[in-house]
């Protein structure tokens, strides 16, 4: 069995209600929902949540709420690693155990039905424990700052200050996208990083954590220009 989990709780605290908020005309949830419908690689589709509203959205869209998210889950500082872990342990209860998971968050709009099922067979083909996109960052980290609160800055890694851009390696980050992963290897290494994880890098264009108003223009206007 082949799982997706959604992880969309009701407190969002920066934007208020962001796992439902409409994106470019439906709930910004729905756009996860249907990248993971139309992949073809899954058994089931849920969505971990503690908010009646955002489980009538994702009945719509085709997902289940099998059960609800426990109160320590659906707090400020729960983890997404702890939030899954409690989705499998629902399952296991009713004796469902997935071969494969993969975590699709609720806000990722970019997220493309074609990648997921190639995220699958990379798991799969690579040995890996977990599997997920990344982005290269812009400005090379190496030459990165500080900032105090008497504005004056210091050098992250000083010994770079010389150092010409070209010669620096590249550095990369988390897509916030989806995380395929093997139910085992996350409950012994508990985190979808591990030592074992393997990665695809997606282009910039399509890639931007939606945390602030600025962020969501922004995704709207390169969702516009990606996807018409």
């Amino acid at each position: 069995m082949n799982l997706a989990i959604l992880t969309a709780r009701g407190g969002s605290k920066r934007i208020p209600r962001k796992n439902i908020r409409p994106f470019r005309g439906q709930p910004i949830l729905r756009w996860s929902i249907e990248a993971a419908r139309a992949a073809g690689v899954f058994d089931e589709i849920m969505v971990s949540t503690d908010d009646e509203e955002i489980a009538e959205v994702a009945r719509a869209a085709g997902a289940g709420v099998p059960f609800w998210r426990s109160a320590a889950t659906a707090g400020d500082f729960a983890t997404t690693t702890e939030v899954l872990i409690e989705v499998l342990d629902a399952y296991a209860a009713r004796g469902v155990v997935p071969t494969f998971a993969c975590c699709v968050y609720p806000t990722a709009p970019f997220v493309r039905a074609s990648e997921l099922a190639e995220g699958l067979a990379a798991l799969q083909a690579g040995g890996f424990d977990s599997y997920f996109p990344v982005a290269r960052f812009g400005y090379p980290i190496w030459r990165s700052l500080r900032r105090g609160e008497d504005t004056r800055i210091a050098l992250n890694f000083p010994e770079h200050l010389d150092a010409r851009s070209q010669d620096l390696p590249a550095a990369f980050h988390d897509a916030g996208q989806w995380y395929w992963f093997r139910p085992d290897a996350l409950r012994r290494d508990r985190t979808l990083m591990g030592p074992n994880a393997g990665t695809v890098v997606l282009p910039e264009e399509r890639v931007q954590d939606i945390d602030t108003e600025e962020d969501w223009l922004v995704a709207e206007w390169k969702h516009t220009r990606l996807f018409g």
